[in-house]
């Protein structure tokens, strides 16, 4: 008598497929905050860091930290960086100012993303306190000045990738996002 090969039993099939489709869906779902958060604990990509205080240890060693600013396309906003770089000593908490302009006629809201170059310093450069951790709202030809306070962490000179780097860069850009619910009730009663 000869054995006929097996075939596969399809209920089977498709629940593998199923569970593998599904795992798939779950990954890529999670894919972007699990890289937030990777780039947050390690710096990578020249993600920053954040810290309750500054540093209890300042060194004698200076780094110049640059500033520059973009705003995406459809963002309307006049954003600028501080006119001149500063020299801190490496541990000194420093603070900037950057300016934004709402030159349209309507209230505009924007969230700033940042990062560091070089890269490698993204660990090392911490901020205490940022106009980037909330969500900004302009009403129509408002200015302001929106500070940051920072500074390089000290254990920068441990690392070899990274003890060696004479000035870091600051970016942030701007983007559009929605007003908030409470800001869209007040408009709507102001124009009844």
């Amino acid at each position: 008598m000869t054995e006929r090969p097996k075939t596969p039993n399809n209920a089977r099939v498709v629940w593998t497929l199923l569970g593998v489709v599904t795992f798939m869906g779950a990954m890529a779902w999670a894919s972007v905050p699990l890289y937030n958060l990777f780039c947050r604990v390690t710096g990578f990509a020249g993600t920053t860091s954040v810290a309750e205080a500054g540093s209890d240890v300042i060194l004698d060693r200076t780094i110049l930290i640059r500033f520059d600013t973009s705003t995406d396309p459809s963002m309307p906003w006049e954003f600028e960086p501080p006119e001149e770089p500063m020299r801190l000593r490496i541990g000194e908490t420093g603070m900037a100012f950057f300016t934004a302009y709402n030159p349209t006629d309507h209230t505009i809201a924007g969230t700033a993303t940042y990062n560091v170059a070089p890269f490698t310093a993204g660990a090392y450069f911490s901020k205490i306190q940022c106009f980037c951790f909330t969500e900004q709202v302009l009403e129509p030809g408002e200015r302001v000045e929106m500070p940051v306070t920072f500074f390089v962490d000290p254990e920068i000179m441990d690392d070899p990738e990274a003890s060696h780097i004479p000035a870091i860069t600051l970016s942030y850009t701007f983007y559009e996002t929605d007003l908030p619910e409470d800001d869209y009730a007040a408009l709507d009663g102001d124009s009844e």
